[in-house]
């Protein structure tokens, strides 16, 4: 297979992006001081038997800052909300009221705060691990180039591709510092 220098970046660059997107939904889904209904819109939801996201089963409003209001389309469904929001562990406890799920946020603990930042940054070192596998294949890619057929790449061209490989880890691993360092700020205030 022939690739060529900016191929191997693309396709390194693609998965760092993915791996940004995948963080960027992660976060949305960790508690901060007020409710936000990214915290229950990925709950898996035991429905016409498949699990599907809450989202796509429910309407979820905050009618207060320490409340979720969550209205699904099926009435049917309000137990099998009640028990997926139970089962997902958010430490929040669903109450059933009017065919629609309520749910009281209780104010975060200092303890909580800690757990929750940590959980963020799990989250962010977990992301890491797919740059450096990414820049680990790119590099690999990078080192095949000099014996391939066909168009030849000199050493400095290839010293070079590693060194934009590494410029682009460092590029992504900072933005990943950044979206865990807000998050971790936002779940701290009071």
């Amino acid at each position: 297979m022939s690739t060529d220098p900016d191929t191997i970046l693309l396709e390194a660059e693609e998965a760092m992006t993915k791996a940004v997107e995948y963080l960027t939904g992660e976060l949305k889904g960790i508690r901060a001081g007020r409710a936000s209904p990214a915290m229950v819109e990925f709950v898996k939801v035991e429905c016409y038997g498949s699990e599907t996201d809450l989202k796509s089963v429910a309407a979820v409003s905050v009618p207060e800052p320490t409340q979720l209001l969550i209205k699904p389309y099926d009435a049917s469904l309000t137990g099998a909300i009640r028990n997926a929001i139970e089962q997902a562990n958010l430490g929040v406890n669903p109450q059933v009221e009017d065919k629609q799920v309520r749910i009281s946020l209780p104010m975060l603990t200092t303890d909580r705060r800690k757990q929750l930042v940590a959980q963020a940054k799990k989250v962010g070192e977990e992301q890491k691990i797919v740059f450096r596998n990414a820049r680990r294949d790119a590099n690999k890619h990078a080192d095949s180039l000099a014996k391939q057929d066909g168009t030849h790449y000199s050493e400095d061209e290839i010293k070079t591709l590693h060194t934009e490989i590494q410029d682009l880890l460092k590029k992504y691993e900072s933005k990943i510092d950044d979206m865990v360092n807000r998050k971790a700020k936002e779940i701290s205030e009071v």
